[in-house]
């Protein structure tokens, strides 16, 4: 089972915006989803995006159009871009992966959106 990390988050401006990392620590290749969700103050855990191999994706429908969910499995490495960004986008976002009867998540990482 791969440790994940998430890095990119940080405090933005509305409009602007933030490409966030989730790096793995062994080979994501086996792992056929990689998805990025987010938790907001006070609210449950949603999924925001997410990509299966093959490259299908699904985006939550406040964030399509703005926001870009990728993989690199040479790089070991999932991606989440974020444009447009908006206050109602905060949240700490998580990094997910899943192979066969394998289930990983990242410690999360802090997205502020504010003037």
């Amino acid at each position: 089972q791969v440790q994940l990390v998430e890095s990119g988050g940080g405090l933005v401006q509305p409009g602007g915006s933030l490409r966030l990392s989730c790096v793995a620590s062994g080979s994501i290749a086996r792992y056929y989803y990689m998805g990025w969700y987010r938790q907001a103050p006070g609210k449950q855990r949603e999924l925001v995006a997410a990509i299966i191999s093959g490259g299908s994706a699904n985006y939550a429908d406040s964030v399509k159009g703005r926001f870009t969910v990728s993989r690199d499995n040479a790089k070991n490495t999932g991606y989440l871009q974020m444009n447009s960004l908006k206050p109602e986008d905060t949240a700490v976002y998580y990094c997910n992966a899943r192979a066969v009867g394998i289930v990983s998540w990242g410690q999360g990482t802090q997205v502020t959106v504010s003037s």
